[in-house]
């Protein structure tokens, strides 16, 4: 069970944070200024192809997350692209309005790949997890089992529920369990 640990510096988490809340501002109608290029270039990590998820909350609420594990576009343009569908296409939500950007709070999860594992092997607070079944797939976020106190065992439940399965679905031979790390960084 291999993942790879990113670490982003204090400038390249402000840059993404910025091209997020730009790109959805430019989404819902308003201006905004952005980092320039040249910003973005003296970055070279921001340009690496990693996968990302964009999680946006109005005070405690969850307004919108949506993210991807495609590592073939540059973190920057990922980035912008899942704010982007955050804001606007998770179905869980209704899509954004422009009022309400100023409340909004930015998180950004950058993803290391996922790796197949074992039950035991999930470190709660350390990993995500990614279960499939067949066509059915859920993923949860290494802070939603820490922000929701959970064990590893309700982790994988709440994974499973998550993609359509029965919550003791981990427990077959015929789910497929893959963990990943994420950095996790908001603006507030």
């Amino acid at each position: 069970m291999e993942t790879t640990e990113h670490t982003l510096d204090r400038d390249e988490r402000r840059i993404l944070l910025q091209l997020a809340r730009g790109a959805i501002a430019r989404e819902v109608g308003r201006d905004m200024s952005l980092p320039d290029d040249d910003a973005v270039a003296a970055h070279p990590q921001l340009t690496e192809p990693l996968g990302a998820f964009v999680s946006l909350h109005i005070g405690e609420r969850l307004r919108g997350c949506i993210g991807t594990f495609e590592a073939t576009r540059p973190l920057t343009r990922t980035v912008c692209e899942m704010a982007v569908a955050a804001a606007t296409r998770d179905p869980r939500f209704s899509p954004l309005e422009p009022a309400e950007l100023d409340q909004l709070d930015i998180e950004i999860s950058v993803l290391s790949p996922r790796s197949p594992a074992q039950p035991q092997d999930i470190e709660v607070g350390k990993h995500g997890v990614y279960v499939t079944r067949g066509m059915n797939r859920g993923v949860l976020l290494p802070q939603v089992a820490t922000d929701a106190g959970w064990d590893r065992e309700t982790f994988l439940e709440h994974t499973c529920l998550k993609a359509g399965l029965p919550k003791d679905a981990w427990r077959s031979q015929d789910t497929r369990i893959e963990v990943f790390t994420a950095e996790v960084f908001a603006e507030h």
